[in-house]
């Protein structure tokens, strides 16, 4: 499901989601290696044209890995051990975004973010079709909140209840 649809499905950890990505300007990015193990990258993250951005330097092997098996999972950067800002989780693939349209959003996006944009066409730019997230945060306000296409929103017991 394309973010946009995604927002418009489970506002409740979309906002989450777009609020601490945002923010944080970088997310943690799991893909998968060659030989099956996984590989955890830190990534920048844009939203333009109704969609989750992930853009990534040519022929990295993070982009390498998702050109080769598009599953991946997107996890806020957390802030410290005790994470007030919790952990939101997005699960899915990605979609190898050859566009000219949605490239010259992206390009956009990231000027605007950072006053830098790459070099057409010297980038792989992927966005995230989700198909499962999560949300969970501890401490005061402990909380857990799940979706996916089957079964919807959810919150289910938070493991220190």
């Amino acid at each position: 499901m394309r973010w946009d649809e995604f927002e418009r499905g489970c506002p409740q950890i979309a906002g989450r989601a777009r609020q601490r990505f945002a923010a944080d300007e970088l997310v943690v990015v799991g893909t998968i290696r060659p030989d099956g193990s996984p590989r955890i990258s830190p990534n920048e993250v844009d939203f333009a044209e109704g969609r989750l951005l992930l853009g990534m330097m040519w022929r990295s092997q993070k982009a390498l890995d998702l050109l080769r098996d598009p599953r991946v999972a997107v996890h806020s950067v957390p802030s410290d051990r005790m994470n007030p800002g919790g952990d939101v989780k997005l699960y899915g693939r990605v979609v190898d975004e050859r566009d000219a349209d949605v490239r010259r959003a992206f390009r956009d996006e990231i000027g605007r973010r950072i006053d830098w944009a790459p070099d057409e066409p010297s980038y792989h730019l992927f966005s995230l079709d989700v198909q499962r997230a999560g949300f969970i945060s501890f401490g005061d306000d402990r909380r857990v909140m799940a979706w996916d296409v089957e079964g919807g929103y959810r919150e289910p017991a938070h493991p220190d209840a």
